[in-house]
């Protein structure tokens, strides 16, 4: 509450009130999607935020990344669109992938975001394509005909456009509301399906977010507010 409240007033001032997006933080490995004219055209890892990996056969191979998005009608995709997402293995999956690693014996993963990660760099896409990868989308950043006023429309259109979006995002008018959030999540996060490292807390209104810019490759707009570590106990038997 304080990183961001003094954010705001140091760039902003003591204007109107800031309304927020809030989005659980999937634990996984960020993509681009490039589309031109409606077609996928190329798909990469965010690697370190100006050049990433060529991925984009693999993400052929993913039920959820659509390969022609419709350029007509009142939804219509843009000319020229670059889609942000994060792909993710989810926690069933991950056990299951580990089983058929130990079945051949081969060594098992450590978690599901390094499965993931691991899965999406395959040479070969039909072993990407057993792996059953996920994902959620988040942003657009290259956009040639189309524009938003706000987060949450961008949230729509991605919807419309048949990207999938995560169902527990919310809008918040405060950041009291961003706080109960994040205690929300915390409680909910063993029983979600995937694995979730905190929240993602967006200022709403692009023209603000242009207007806090950011520093490096940390956007002053949005805060990671992360969740503890997950602590366990185990016995050394031998």
């Amino acid at each position: 509450r304080k990183i961001m409240g003094d954010r705001l007033r140091r760039w902003l001032g003591e204007g109107d009130p800031v309304d927020f997006v809030l989005e659980p933080k999937i634990d996984g490995t960020s993509v681009n999607l490039l589309y031109e004219n409606g077609t996928l055209i190329a798909g990469s890892t965010r690697g370190d935020g100006a050049v990433g990996e060529n991925v984009t056969a693999n993400l052929r191979t993913m039920a959820e990344v659509p390969l022609r998005l419709d350029t007509s009608g009142p939804w219509a995709a843009p000319k020229r669109v670059e889609i942000r997402g994060e792909v993710y293995m989810a926690k069933q999956t991950f056990a299951r992938l580990n089983l058929r690693q130990e079945e051949a014996g081969a060594s098992p993963f450590a978690n599901p975001r390094n499965a993931a990660a691991g899965s999406l760099r395959q040479l070969d896409p039909r072993i990407t394509a057993r792996r059953s990868l996920s994902l959620f989308c988040y942003a657009i950043g290259v956009c040639d005909g189309a524009s938003f006023q706000s987060h949450w429309q961008v949230l729509a259109a991605l919807k419309a456009w048949g990207f999938p979006v995560n169902p527990l995002t919310e809008w918040a008018a405060d950041l009291d509301a961003c706080i109960a959030y994040y205690h929300r999540l915390a409680v909910l996060r063993p029983q979600l399906a995937y694995d979730i490292d905190g929240v993602v807390i967006k200022v709403n209104d692009l023209s603000l977010q242009v207007r806090l810019g950011q520093v490096s490759r940390h956007p002053r707009w949005a805060l990671a507010a992360k969740f503890a570590a997950i602590q366990a106990e185990t016995r050394i038997e031998a």
